[in-house]
Order: C-alpha cells, then structure tokens, then sequence
C-alpha cells in the first residue's frame, strides 16, 4: 500500500480537488500536512485521512520533514511520497524530498522552475527559445536593459506566479517613474523582460519518469497581461480538439526539450508560450506543478477523464494513460464590470437559449460577491463540442 503525504498550506477549494483524487484511490495511504486546522478540510476528506500534521508554515522545509516523519511513525511505515501543488511550495518540498530520500523532483531542478531568471538562463543555454531579460538588482541597470531592447517591457517579481505583480511598461519614462516606487536591490531583484508580440498559449505535458507521455495546447483570448490591463475584458481559453497541425510544431518540439533542461521528473507541468507573427516562439515561464485556472477541468471535458484522478495515479503509482482526445473544450471567465462588489448577472436567459447544449460545467458569480482581482475573474463557464 503507497504511503504518501500531501502538502497543504490552506485547504483552498482548488487544492481539495486534488487532495480527493489521491484519497479515492485504492490502496493508498493519505496523510496531510497543513497550516489550517484539521476540521477546516472538508469532511470527506477527512474520512478518507490516514494521517495528519498541523504546522506553522507549511513553506519551511523543516517543518515539512518534520511532519512526513511524524505522520510515518504514526503510521509504523516510511512515506513513500511526498508532494503538493502550490507553486511556491514546489522548492521547499524538493528540499524536504532530498532530506526524506524520497523520489521526486529535485531541489535544483525546483529552483530551475520558480526562479524565472535562472529558468530563461537554463533554455538559453540550451538553445531553447525565450524572452531576452535582466535580473535587475539597480534601477541602472534595469534602465539600461530596456534602452537596449528599445521597446517595451515586462517587469515581475522574480519568483511570481498568475502574473501577480507583473506590469507591461511602454516607455522609458514610464519605466524610470516605476522604479523610483520600487527600486531593485541586490536583496530584492526585479526581473526585466523583452515583453513579446504575439499570441499567447499554454502548452500542458505529462511526464513520467522522465520521459514525456502526453501534452496539449491552449489558446489564450487574448494575454493574461492584456485582461489586466483593459477591465473591461473577460478572458477566454480553448483548447483545440487536434494539436497535431503544423501552427504548433515548433511548441510540440521545444516543449519537451525545455522540460528536460529544466530537470523535471514526474507530474503534469504548466507552461507559457507566445508565437510571434513570423511564427516563432518564445517560452515564457513553466511551472512545475499543474496548471490552474480551471484548466485541469478542460482537459478532463477535452478526454472525457477525469484529469485530476489522472495527475493521482501518475503520482502515486506511476502511471498515466488517458483516453484521445474526443472534443474541444473552451472556458469563458465572467469577469465584472465596473468596481465594487457584483450587483446583478446579466446574459444567462441568452447564454442558455444559444449555448445551453455546449455548456457542461459552470460557476456563477452571486450578488455582493468581492471581485477576484485576477483575470479569472469572479466565475467561469465551460463548453464542449465534437468539433
């Protein structure tokens, strides 16, 4: 029987999806290790534990190897696994992995992925296409970085994530007056990129062991970074029943070829890209981790499987195989207008009338509900179709 641990921070509804499909495996032991409570997980989670460590944070890998430990002797077994999906939770959890001598990815590996000045420095090493960019720890240099690109940047954290802190700057000016607000230093860099023309994609990959076993394409309506910017604009993703045409040959090549540079070992990965009007390609980050934003739940709509069950079993035992893909499958995000919190819903009586039949999953947004401040917006509807 497997024993595995799962890395909790908070018992986010996103990450209970995740969590339930480890624990409705068979034949496997579930212990998790959290910040919140145990009686803030959801009660059939709770009846499926095995096992569980509350710690005061679940980012220290000390805390995290600590608590693996206590859940194992607990339990009379060595943990087997240990894992989680949070993005910021993907290099502590390498690190407790390495002192546990656990299988999984490695710290450096780990660090390849969140540290995205490091990342872009790997695929240039290794030929791969990305945005030219500067880990700034001045404003001198910043500043000059973009005078030499003479066009316009992206600046971001350098460990971010969801594109939070990360603003499109056109002008130099614009970019000086930035700075002086939040002035790099060796201590707190910020990450300067060639911000790229293009469309932007994500190109979803499964891999085990090494070897790559599956991936998909999604198209973005239009960038995150653009729905930022413009409020009025409610993103759209599909994601295209055949990904094997010409348009994605050059993604369907690198994409596999960066994973591999970047060392990842086993799981599903996330990863941004822009195809230029020329046609080429540049990768923006990836993640190690799966990808959010309801994407797991159009690639189960998109393969008629359920996704996450998927990411368990390559988890835990090793294994992955979903069917082909049998339709496409699109998410519009309902993103409110205006400012304050949701006063009325519009459009479902038209949405029903035309749309009805394609609709097979959907969160509406409620009256007062708080807006989310992301391009995710406040709810979501999904739609599939044969073609």
């Amino acid at each position: 029987m497997p024993a595995v641990v799962f890395a909790v921070p908070f018992a986010m509804e996103n990450t209970m999806r995740f969590v339930r499909a480890v624990a409705a495996l068979d034949g496997v032991r579930l212990g998790v290790v959290s910040q919140d409570p145990v009686e803030e997980l959801p009660p059939d989670v709770r009846a499926r534990l095995h096992g569980f460590a509350r710690v005061g944070d679940a980012l220290d890998p000390v805390q995290l190897t600590d608590a693996t430990v206590h859940i194992g002797r607990h339990w009379g077994h060595r943990v087997d696994r240990l894992f989680g999906i949070l993005e910021q939770a993907q290099v502590p959890l390498a690190q407790a992995r390495e002192r546990l001598g656990l299988p999984g990815t490695s710290v450096e590996a780990a660090r390849n992925f969140r540290e995205k000045a490091r990342m872009k420095d790997v695929l240039r090493r290794h030929g791969l296409p990305c945005a030219r960019h500067c880990l700034a720890t001045s404003a001198d240099e910043a500043l000059a970085f973009a005078r030499a690109l003479g066009g316009p940047v992206v600046v971001k954290p350098p460990a971010g994530a969801g594109a939070k802190g990360t603003f499109r700057i056109d002008a130099l000016t614009d970019l000086q007056r930035w700075l002086r607000g939040a002035p790099p230093t060796p201590a707190a860099p910020v990450l300067v990129e060639e911000f790229v023309v293009g469309r932007e994609f994500s190109f979803e990959t499964a891999t085990l062991g090494g070897r790559h076993v599956f991936h998909s394409v999604s198209c973005y309506f239009p960038t995150p970074l653009e729905v930022l910017r413009e409020p009025w604009i409610q993103w759209c993703v599909l994601l295209p029943r055949d990904v094997s045409g010409p348009e994605f040959a050059a993604i369907r090549e690198a994409g596999p070829r960066a994973l591999s540079a970047l060392g990842f070992d086993q799981g599903i990965s996330h990863m941004e890209w822009f195809q230029r009007p020329d046609g080429s390609i540049a990768i923006s980050e990836v993640a190690a981790r799966p990808p959010g934003a309801q994407f797991m739940t159009l690639l189960g709509c998109a393969h008629d499987v359920d996704f996450h069950r998927a990411w368990a079993e390559l988890m835990v035992f090793d294994r992955f195989d979903p069917p082909p893909r049998r339709f496409a499958a699109g998410a519009a995000y309902l993103r409110g207008q205006g400012t304050g919190r949701v006063a009325a819903i519009t459009g479902l009586d038209r949405v029903q009338r035309e749309l009805g039949d394609l609709v097979v999953a959907a969160k509406l947004p409620h009256p007062g509900q708080a807006p989310s401040g992301s391009y995710e917006g406040e709810g979501f509807v999904i739609l599939r179709h044969p073609n």
